[in-house]
Protein backbone atom coordinates (compact mmCIF):
# COMPACT_ATOMS: atom_id res chain seq x y z
CA UNK A 1 0.00 0.00 0.00
CA UNK A 2 1.49 3.61 -1.01
CA UNK A 3 -0.54 6.42 -1.04
CA UNK A 4 0.17 10.14 -1.84
CA UNK A 5 -2.36 12.93 -0.57
CA UNK A 6 -2.54 16.37 -2.70
CA UNK A 7 -4.40 18.95 -2.98
CA UNK A 8 -7.23 17.45 -0.49
CA UNK A 9 -10.01 19.23 1.43
CA UNK A 10 -11.14 15.66 3.77
CA UNK A 11 -13.96 15.51 5.34
CA UNK A 12 -13.20 12.44 7.33
CA UNK A 13 -9.70 11.40 7.69
CA UNK A 14 -9.10 8.00 5.75
CA UNK A 15 -7.43 5.40 8.51
CA UNK A 16 -4.65 2.73 7.12
CA UNK A 17 -2.52 -0.04 8.09
CA UNK A 18 1.13 0.27 7.93
CA UNK A 19 4.63 -1.43 8.93
CA UNK A 20 2.39 -2.96 12.21
CA UNK A 21 0.59 -0.16 13.09
CA UNK A 22 -2.67 2.08 12.34
CA UNK A 23 -2.26 5.61 10.60
CA UNK A 24 -4.68 8.52 10.33
CA UNK A 25 -4.26 11.32 7.82
CA UNK A 26 -6.42 14.63 7.41
CA UNK A 27 -5.39 17.73 5.20
CA UNK A 28 -7.19 20.88 4.29
CA UNK A 29 -6.87 23.95 2.32
CA UNK A 30 -6.98 26.73 4.22
CA UNK A 31 -10.37 28.35 5.27
CA UNK A 32 -12.13 30.96 3.24
CA UNK A 33 -9.67 30.17 0.27
CA UNK A 34 -10.38 29.38 -2.88
CA UNK A 35 -6.52 28.33 -4.31
CA UNK A 36 -4.95 24.92 -3.78
CA UNK A 37 -3.91 23.25 -0.77
CA UNK A 38 -0.25 23.54 -1.19
CA UNK A 39 0.01 20.50 1.58
CA UNK A 40 1.07 17.10 0.66
CA UNK A 41 0.91 13.99 2.57
CA UNK A 42 1.99 10.53 1.83
CA UNK A 43 1.88 6.43 3.30
CA UNK A 44 4.42 4.39 2.13
CA UNK A 45 4.62 0.95 3.25
CA UNK A 46 7.56 -1.42 2.50
CA UNK A 47 6.91 -4.85 3.81
CA UNK A 48 5.18 -5.80 7.24
CA UNK A 49 7.84 -4.19 9.40
CA UNK A 50 8.95 -0.67 7.31
CA UNK A 51 6.77 1.86 5.85
CA UNK A 52 7.80 5.62 5.77
CA UNK A 53 5.55 8.53 6.51
CA UNK A 54 5.79 12.15 5.10
CA UNK A 55 4.16 15.40 5.39
CA UNK A 56 5.39 18.59 2.79
CA UNK A 57 4.23 22.04 3.05
CA UNK A 58 5.24 24.01 -0.53
CA UNK A 59 6.12 27.55 0.83
CA UNK A 60 3.06 29.79 0.63
CA UNK A 61 3.44 33.06 -1.34
CA UNK A 62 5.89 31.58 -3.36
CA UNK A 63 5.10 30.16 -7.25
CA UNK A 64 4.63 26.56 -7.45
CA UNK A 65 4.52 25.42 -3.97
CA UNK A 66 1.50 23.17 -4.47
CA UNK A 67 3.94 21.58 -7.39
CA UNK A 68 7.00 21.46 -5.24
CA UNK A 69 5.49 19.41 -2.19
CA UNK A 70 3.94 17.22 -4.98
CA UNK A 71 7.16 16.88 -6.25
CA UNK A 72 8.84 15.95 -3.27
CA UNK A 73 6.20 13.03 -1.85
CA UNK A 74 6.50 11.70 -5.43
CA UNK A 75 10.71 11.59 -5.50
CA UNK A 76 10.02 9.63 -1.73
CA UNK A 77 7.60 7.53 -2.86
CA UNK A 78 10.37 6.55 -6.32
CA UNK A 79 13.10 6.02 -4.16
CA UNK A 80 11.04 4.04 -1.43
CA UNK A 81 9.57 1.87 -4.23
CA UNK A 82 13.34 0.78 -5.79
CA UNK A 83 14.59 -0.39 -1.75
CA UNK A 84 11.99 -3.04 -2.21
CA UNK A 85 13.57 -3.86 -5.91
CA UNK A 86 17.01 -3.75 -4.75
CA UNK A 87 19.47 -3.69 -1.92
CA UNK A 88 19.58 0.14 -1.47
CA UNK A 89 19.10 1.25 2.45
CA UNK A 90 15.79 2.78 3.68
CA UNK A 91 18.25 5.58 5.05
CA UNK A 92 19.52 6.05 1.88
CA UNK A 93 16.60 5.95 -0.30
CA UNK A 94 15.31 8.47 1.58
CA UNK A 95 18.03 10.97 1.24
CA UNK A 96 18.65 10.07 -2.11
CA UNK A 97 14.80 11.34 -2.43
CA UNK A 98 15.28 14.23 -1.02
CA UNK A 99 18.45 15.45 -2.91
CA UNK A 100 16.29 14.07 -6.03
CA UNK A 101 13.20 16.27 -5.01
CA UNK A 102 16.14 19.30 -4.34
CA UNK A 103 17.47 19.29 -7.86
CA UNK A 104 13.85 18.96 -9.68
CA UNK A 105 11.97 21.48 -7.63
CA UNK A 106 14.45 24.17 -8.41
CA UNK A 107 14.74 22.68 -12.49
CA UNK A 108 10.96 24.49 -12.08
CA UNK A 109 12.61 28.01 -12.50
CA UNK A 110 10.01 29.48 -10.64
CA UNK A 111 11.47 29.94 -7.01
CA UNK A 112 9.26 27.41 -5.76
CA UNK A 113 10.00 25.43 -2.52
CA UNK A 114 8.53 23.35 0.13
CA UNK A 115 9.39 21.83 3.55
CA UNK A 116 9.37 17.96 4.20
CA UNK A 117 9.08 15.80 7.54
CA UNK A 118 9.58 12.10 7.26
CA UNK A 119 9.15 9.26 9.64
CA UNK A 120 11.04 6.20 8.36
CA UNK A 121 9.64 3.32 10.59
CA UNK A 122 11.40 -0.23 10.82
CA UNK A 123 9.70 -2.61 13.23
CA UNK A 124 9.01 -0.31 16.71
CA UNK A 125 11.89 1.62 15.73
CA UNK A 126 11.31 5.33 13.98
CA UNK A 127 13.90 7.73 12.65
CA UNK A 128 12.86 11.18 11.59
CA UNK A 129 14.36 13.23 9.03
CA UNK A 130 13.07 17.17 8.37
CA UNK A 131 13.67 19.87 6.09
CA UNK A 132 11.80 23.16 7.04
CA UNK A 133 9.30 23.70 9.73
CA UNK A 134 7.13 20.98 9.02
CA UNK A 135 7.77 18.49 12.48
CA UNK A 136 7.66 15.67 13.84
CA UNK A 137 6.33 14.98 17.53
CA UNK A 138 6.81 11.41 19.74
CA UNK A 139 4.17 11.51 22.61
CA UNK A 140 3.86 9.12 25.08
CA UNK A 141 0.76 7.83 26.75
CA UNK A 142 1.48 9.74 30.17
CA UNK A 143 2.22 12.58 28.11
CA UNK A 144 6.53 12.93 27.91
CA UNK A 145 7.36 14.86 24.87
CA UNK A 146 9.93 11.84 23.71
CA UNK A 147 10.66 13.91 20.38
CA UNK A 148 10.51 17.40 18.79
CA UNK A 149 11.77 18.23 16.05
CA UNK A 150 13.37 22.12 15.53
CA UNK A 151 12.05 24.30 12.86
CA UNK A 152 14.91 24.96 10.48
CA UNK A 153 13.08 29.05 11.00
CA UNK A 154 15.10 31.95 13.07
CA UNK A 155 11.87 31.64 15.83
CA UNK A 156 12.64 27.82 16.01
CA UNK A 157 15.96 28.65 17.18
CA UNK A 158 15.04 31.36 19.27
CA UNK A 159 12.86 28.68 21.21
CA UNK A 160 15.04 26.18 20.80
CA UNK A 161 18.19 28.44 22.57
CA UNK A 162 15.47 29.63 25.29
CA UNK A 163 15.50 33.33 23.88
CA UNK A 164 11.60 33.42 23.30
CA UNK A 165 8.83 31.22 24.88
CA UNK A 166 6.59 28.96 23.05
CA UNK A 167 3.76 31.27 23.84
CA UNK A 168 5.19 34.55 22.14
CA UNK A 169 6.91 32.35 19.68
CA UNK A 170 2.86 31.20 18.75
CA UNK A 171 2.24 35.46 17.99
CA UNK A 172 5.47 36.69 16.58
CA UNK A 173 5.51 38.84 13.26
CA UNK A 174 7.94 36.20 11.74
CA UNK A 175 7.16 32.86 12.87
CA UNK A 176 6.39 32.16 8.75
CA UNK A 177 10.07 32.62 7.76
CA UNK A 178 11.57 29.42 7.81
CA UNK A 179 15.71 29.12 6.39
CA UNK A 180 15.66 25.52 4.66
CA UNK A 181 13.55 24.28 2.47
CA UNK A 182 13.76 21.87 -0.44
CA UNK A 183 14.36 23.74 -3.48
CA UNK A 184 17.02 26.13 -2.15
CA UNK A 185 20.46 25.48 -3.34
CA UNK A 186 21.24 25.14 0.37
CA UNK A 187 19.24 22.91 1.72
CA UNK A 188 20.39 20.42 4.52
CA UNK A 189 18.89 17.53 5.58
CA UNK A 190 18.89 16.89 9.43
CA UNK A 191 18.49 13.24 10.62
CA UNK A 192 17.58 12.05 14.15
CA UNK A 193 18.97 9.19 15.78
CA UNK A 194 16.80 5.92 15.90
CA UNK A 195 14.15 6.29 18.79
CA UNK A 196 12.52 3.19 19.96
CA UNK A 197 8.52 3.43 20.23
CA UNK A 198 6.92 1.97 23.02
CA UNK A 199 3.98 -0.11 22.52
CA UNK A 200 1.51 3.55 23.41
CA UNK A 201 3.52 6.20 21.89
CA UNK A 202 1.80 8.71 19.15
CA UNK A 203 3.94 9.53 16.72
CA UNK A 204 2.57 12.90 14.81
CA UNK A 205 3.77 14.62 11.35
CA UNK A 206 2.51 17.78 10.87
CA UNK A 207 2.72 20.92 8.65
CA UNK A 208 3.06 24.47 10.53
CA UNK A 209 -0.73 24.73 9.85
CA UNK A 210 -1.38 22.73 12.81
CA UNK A 211 1.62 24.17 14.70
CA UNK A 212 0.66 27.46 14.19
CA UNK A 213 -2.80 27.22 15.64
CA UNK A 214 -2.21 24.75 18.50
CA UNK A 215 0.44 24.83 21.42
CA UNK A 216 2.21 21.85 22.07
CA UNK A 217 0.92 21.09 25.44
CA UNK A 218 -2.71 21.24 23.77
CA UNK A 219 -1.68 18.56 20.76
CA UNK A 220 -0.06 16.34 23.86
CA UNK A 221 -3.28 16.50 25.95
CA UNK A 222 -4.94 15.88 22.76
CA UNK A 223 -3.27 12.74 21.25
CA UNK A 224 -1.38 10.83 24.42
CA UNK A 225 -4.33 8.38 25.59
CA UNK A 226 -7.54 9.12 23.14
CA UNK A 227 -8.16 6.33 20.69
CA UNK A 228 -6.17 7.44 17.18
CA UNK A 229 -9.99 7.94 15.53
CA UNK A 230 -10.73 10.48 18.10
CA UNK A 231 -7.52 11.81 18.53
CA UNK A 232 -7.36 12.73 14.73
CA UNK A 233 -11.07 14.25 14.83
CA UNK A 234 -10.38 16.09 17.24
CA UNK A 235 -6.97 17.72 16.15
CA UNK A 236 -9.01 18.03 12.45
CA UNK A 237 -11.84 20.03 14.85
CA UNK A 238 -9.95 22.00 16.92
CA UNK A 239 -7.53 23.36 14.36
CA UNK A 240 -9.97 24.57 12.02
CA UNK A 241 -12.24 25.91 14.80
CA UNK A 242 -8.68 27.97 15.96
CA UNK A 243 -8.59 29.43 12.61
CA UNK A 244 -11.99 30.41 11.52
CA UNK A 245 -13.18 31.34 14.87
CA UNK A 246 -10.00 33.38 16.62
CA UNK A 247 -10.66 33.92 20.19
CA UNK A 248 -8.70 37.17 22.89
CA UNK A 249 -5.21 35.99 23.00
CA UNK A 250 -5.43 32.65 20.79
CA UNK A 251 -3.39 32.27 17.49
CA UNK A 252 -4.88 31.62 14.66
CA UNK A 253 -3.11 31.84 11.70
CA UNK A 254 -5.69 30.41 8.44
CA UNK A 255 -3.73 27.77 6.84
CA UNK A 256 -3.26 25.14 5.13
CA UNK A 257 -3.01 22.04 7.19
CA UNK A 258 -1.88 18.72 7.02
CA UNK A 259 -0.77 15.81 9.63
CA UNK A 260 -0.35 11.74 9.87
CA UNK A 261 -0.91 10.21 13.40
CA UNK A 262 0.80 7.09 13.84
CA UNK A 263 1.24 4.02 16.42
CA UNK A 264 2.17 0.48 16.74
CA UNK A 265 -0.29 -2.00 16.73
CA UNK A 266 -1.62 -3.41 20.07
CA UNK A 267 -2.61 -6.60 19.74
CA UNK A 268 -5.74 -7.77 21.67
CA UNK A 269 -6.29 -11.00 23.51
CA UNK A 270 -5.63 -14.03 21.12
CA UNK A 271 -5.20 -11.69 17.88
CA UNK A 272 -2.74 -9.63 16.09
CA UNK A 273 -4.49 -6.98 14.15
CA UNK A 274 -3.79 -3.16 15.02
CA UNK A 275 -6.36 -1.73 17.26
CA UNK A 276 -7.72 1.81 17.15
CA UNK A 277 -8.15 1.84 20.84
CA UNK A 278 -6.92 3.66 23.53
CA UNK A 279 -3.25 3.72 23.93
Amino acid sequence: MQRVFTDQDMAHEPFLTLACGRVAVYSARCPDRDGANEDAASVLAIDSERGVLAVADGVGGQAGGENAAEIALRCLKQAVTRTQRSETSLRGAILDACESANHAVMDLGIGAATTLAIAEIAGPTLRPYHVGDSAILVVGQRGKVKLQTISHSPVGYAVESGLIAEHEAMHHDERHLISNAVGAPDMRIEIGSPLRLAPRDTVLLATDGLFDNLAIGEIVDAIRTKPLSVVAEHLAGRVGERMREPAEGEPSKPDDVTFILFRLATPSRGASRPQDGAQ
